[in-house]
């Protein structure tokens, strides 16, 4: 079958053309020019080099998101175009799927990372483990003979995501494996690995460290014999977070507030999905009881967000929960619920505050040292479900 495919998520813009396994023509380059000036032209200039009659074409592959939005734009209406001319099907390859194929058959983690500004990146974590040939597909020759040719399986370790660096770096520490970079945040973000790392890591090389349309190609084909395919009026892309107006525009709208009773089977929900070792509902209801104590929700057009909370022990704040909804983070809610904590703690006379958090949980602690928080020891073995210590913070 004949595949052709488009990438124009990232810096790169890349056009392929695929035969079954046989990569035809690839035309990709990362030079000053817009993807709106260079996708089209590089598309003609391939199928006049290759005399391709479209007709021919079999499925349009397209890198489906994250990543730029204007350039996810451009590269979703080429191929909802093509797609509607040709009457040909959408084969959406989600971006950093796309990416991590570009490393098929590595006996390392692979961790796609692009550069998604904001201090994040557009991230995934990826393994490729040999195929299961007992597994069923699609009865068609296409879906039985790409199941048969593949030696490989691209398995998803944690699924694509917009995060902190420190975050992913975190679930990488975790899992304890070697791994290895690919993409445009590797510049971006090179000295922070260094810093935040624990795991042996490497660096994909020059031919392997960008977008490329064959691997878009090569991964839809697969997609296609599992029938993951849309028209070309369902295809939209998947930018995986707000815009910025978007994601200003919902900030705005944040309150927060004393948490009820009413609250706190969603929080106690909330810990038990976040932590090895959530707090119980009971324990909550204990809690926002106390007169000693205070705690609050972050909350957005009804919705709660997150919570947390403050034992007030002679002037002093010991923080004791911090949860936000995995909807809800890399927004700075958090933050700004803490601001809030204490800003409500000032004024009923606290001059300090502390808290605990996990050695190995970089993104808590880059949020807690940007609050003014100061590292003043370590807890040995203060965490279980991993057994770990626990840094003690304070802000005084």
């Amino acid at each position: 079958m004949k595949i052709l495919a488009l990438d124009s998520s990232g810096l790169t813009a890349s056009v392929a053309l695929t035969e079954d396994d046989n990569l035809i023509a690839e035309y990709t380059i990362q030079y000053k020019k817009t993807h709106s000036q260079t996708l089209l032209p590089m598309l003609e200039e391939i199928r006049n080099m290759v005399e391709l009659d479209l007709a021919t074409v079999d499925a349009i592959a397209v890198a489906a998101g994250p990543g730029s939005f204007t350039g996810l734009r451009i590269g979703s209406a080429t191929a909802k175009g093509l797609a509607f001319a040709m009457e040909k099907p959408v084969i959406p390859v989600p971006t950093l799927e796309g990416l991590a194929y570009q490393m098929y058959g590595s006996s390392d983690l692979v961790c796609p990372i692009m550069d998604a500004r904001r201090s994040q990146v557009y991230t995934g974590i990826y393994e490729f483990a040999p195929g299961d040939r007992e597994k069923e597909c699609a009865q068609d020759s296409v879906a039985q003979s790409t199941a048969d040719e593949y030696e490989y399986d691209m398995r998803v370790i944690k699924e694509q995501c917009a995060v902190s660096f420190d975050e992913i770096a975190e679930s990488l520490n975790h899992l304890g494996r070697p791994v290895v970079f690919v993409g445009d945040g590797i510049p971006v973000f090179r000295e922070r690995m260094r810093e935040v790392l624990r795991v042996p890591y490497t660096l994909a090389p020059a031919h392997r460290n960008r977008q490329s349309a064959a691997c878009i190609a090569a991964l839809g084909r697969v997609y296609y014999a599992q029938g993951r395919i849309v028209s070309g009026a369902e295809h939209v892309p998947e930018y995986l977070r707000l815009s910025q107006a978007e994601r200003e525009r919902a900030q705005a709208v944040v309150t927060y507030r004393r948490m009820t009773p009413g609250d706190v089977p969603y929080i106690s929900k909330l810990e038990e999905q976040t932590f090895s070792m959530p707090w119980s509902a009971d324990s909550f209801l204990e809690m926002i009881s106390k007169e000693d104590a205070r705690y609050y929700v972050a909350e957005r057009d009804g919705q709660l967000l997150g919570g947390c909370g403050v034992l007030m022990i002679a002037g002093e704040g010991n923080i004791t929960n911090v949860v936000i909804a995995p909807e809800a983070r890399n927004q700075g809610i958090g933050t700004a619920m803490l601001q809030h904590l204490m800003r409500e703690g000032d004024r009923e006379g606290l001059t300090a505050y502390t808290l605990e958090v996990r050695v190995s949980n970089a993104a808590a602690i880059h949020v807690y040292e940007k609050l003014g928080f100061v590292s003043a020891g370590i807890r040995p073995n203060f965490y279980e479900k991993p057994a770990e210590d626990a840094l003690i913070f304070w802000k005084r």
